[in-house]
């Protein structure tokens, strides 16, 4: 029996959202043994949902067959125990495409990305995102970031005209229009933070209640990552600041010396746990070895935090 919309909204509005990496192999095809072990690594930790082909897992460089592919090894692996939600996005027919493989993979949700490369008005990024919402039956959360960012009346506009409509991930960081959002939308959707690395302002998130976020990091480092979120639920403000200075606030420098490290740091971050993924398609680059060994250091603070093991 298929998730209901009730249940996966409760898994985006309480709990550690995971984005895991795509494998792949040493010739830089997609590994779906690799990639069914890591999504059942993925369970034994406590998460909420599992978002796969997102921009952590290099959706943007997806085939079409590819995607097939891991919307259906997905399904197949998490068996329904928590929501699967998969990427759409690029142009509408795309999107419309990718959203019937994934209702026919038995995907739960989908998470839809920017249009393409080109930037527009506000009434053309609403007629994208209401033209693919109204292609597929499954619930939808829209990806609000770089060219497809939506003001507040437009996302109310949307959700107004697209009952699948169920969440906003915020990629912005703009804590004054997301209030908007908020303020203006209600509970009508769930929210999400987004932007990379979201634990870096999660605080700040929280405070105007989004209570959920996209752990990139919780690739590498899970029980870190869980025990960030437990401690920001619950109150501990000084485990959330150690966390922060001896984890995030390093993680983060490291990341904004290149473009792209949002994803590439995450594959180098699972190499050194021995959970490697493969390396990043271009047009973004893997880290210099130097970088890796910063990272490496970074990591083992993070076990020293967290006490646990991968």
């Amino acid at each position: 029996m298929a998730l209901s919309t009730e249940k996966i909204t409760r898994a985006l509005q309480d709990g550690l959202l995971s984005f895991p990496v795509t494998d792949m192999d040493e010739n830089g095809k997609f590994n779906s043994t690799t990639f069914s072990e890591r999504l059942k690594w993925f369970l034994s930790h406590d998460i909420s949902a599992v978002f796969v082909a997102g921009g952590t897992g290099e959706f943007f460089s997806l085939s079409k067959d590819e995607y097939t592919q891991i919307v259906n090894v997905s399904t197949k692996t998490i068996n329904e125990e928590v929501p699967v939600i998969s990427s759409v996005g690029r142009s509408i027919p795309e999107a419309i495409e990718f959203a019937s493989i994934a209702e026919k993979g038995g995907i739960n949700a989908l998470l839809l990305m920017p249009p393409y490369l080109t930037e527009s008005p506000q009434e053309g990024i609403y007629e994208y995102a209401k033209t693919i919402m109204e292609h597929t039956k499954l619930p939808v959360i829209y990806y609000n970031r770089s060219n497809g960012v939506l003001s507040s009346e437009y996302v109310k506009k949307l959700a107004s005209s697209c009952p699948n409509l169920i969440g906003l991930k915020d990629g912005t960081g703009n804590i004054q229009e997301l209030n908007d959002t908020i303020k203006t939308n209600g509970d009508r959707l769930a929210y999400i933070g987004g932007v990379p690395t979201a634990e870096i302002i999660s605080e700040a998130y929280l405070s105007i209640g989004v209570n959920t976020y996209s752990s990139a990091v919780f690739n590498f480092v899970p029980e870190l990552a869980n025990s960030f979120y437990s401690s920001l639920r619950t109150g501990d403000h000084e485990k959330v600041k150690l966390i922060l200075n001896e984890f995030f606030i390093p993680f983060v420098r490291l990341r904004s010396k290149n473009k792209g490290y949002a994803v590439s740091l995450i594959k180098a971050g699972v190499e050194l746990i021995g959970r490697g993924a493969g390396a990043v398609r271009a047009p973004l680059t893997m880290p210099t070895t130097e970088e890796i060994a910063q990272l490496q250091h970074i990591i083992e603070k993070a076990h020293q935090i967290a006490g646990g093991s991968n």
